[in-house]
């Protein structure tokens, strides 16, 4: 299994604060079925600000005392980067890291509350720089609960998105898990991963979300899945069908 969202770094933001820590995290990914991890520290959230080169730094020591400690996970380059007004310069500067350091596959995070009135257009620009966004965790964000049409116009113009295994299996609660289901029905999403932080309260979970897709959906949507982020660790064009709309529903005691 591959996961492409992960915050198993040390000590670059709110995710492993040790190399103690990312070797627990690693054996846990591995535990649950997870070969392949991308590491994708916070960029410039208005906390942690993770540039490309101090990225790959960082996951070719974890590489290496990851082989030390003889735990059998490859750690990929990537980076979880807050939508700003300056990311293509970002990209042109070659601070942003596209994930694995090798396509052209880049992810954006939203804040949690709201979607940036410059975002679709940001999205667009992304794609004529030639990167394919990939909007991390919709399903946690507030504005898209409330107006869910908001992703659709973005996905429908060429933005992927990726929902998080916590997400799918209850762990942020009912309604957002409501919500997630509605997102995969209405081909809204494209990837899933753990976005974890730690092995306890923002675990892995991968093999239980998947659990979750085979159980509701069948082997196909498994598929669908586990293929995506194989083509995004390859740099392949994703495998997505066309996007449905999701009328608004009303969520209440999200957050």
């Amino acid at each position: 299994m591959i996961d492409i969202h992960s915050h198993i770094l040390p000590g670059v933001d709110d995710g492993a604060q040790t190399v103690e820590d990312s070797l627990e995290m690693a054996k846990a990914a591995v535990e649950d079925g997870i070969h392949t991890i991308i590491a994708t520290p916070h960029h410039q959230n208005g906390k942690y600000t993770n540039v490309k080169e101090n990225i790959l730094n960082k996951v070719a020591d974890l590489n290496k005392n990851l082989e030390i400690s003889e735990i059998p996970l490859t750690v990929l380059p990537g980076q979880e980067t807050r939508i700003h007004g300056d990311m293509i310069e970002g990209l042109q500067a070659n601070e942003i890291l596209p994930l694995t350091n090798l396509g052209n596959y880049v992810f954006v995070e939203f804040p949690s509350d709201a979607v940036p009135r410059y975002a679709k257009q940001l999205l667009f620009d992304i794609q004529l720089e030639g990167y394919q966004p990939i909007i991390v965790h919709p399903e946690r964000n507030r504005q898209i609960i409330q107006h869910p049409s908001l992703l659709f116009d973005m996905v429908s113009k060429g933005a992927y998105t990726q929902i998080t295994a916590a997400s799918l299996t209850g762990r942020f609660g009912k309604n957002i898990k409501k919500f997630t289901h509605q997102l995969i029905e209405a081909n809204l999403t494209h990837l899933i991963a753990s976005d974890a932080h730690n092995t306890t309260s923002r675990g892995f979970c991968m093999t239980d979300a998947y659990d979750v897709l085979k159980e509701n959906y069948g082997p196909s949507m498994v598929y669908l899945f586990a293929e995506n982020a194989e083509y995004v660790v390859k740099g392949d064009a994703l495998a997505a069908d066309s996007p449905q709309p999701i009328k608004k529903k009303k969520f209440l005691g999200i957050f």
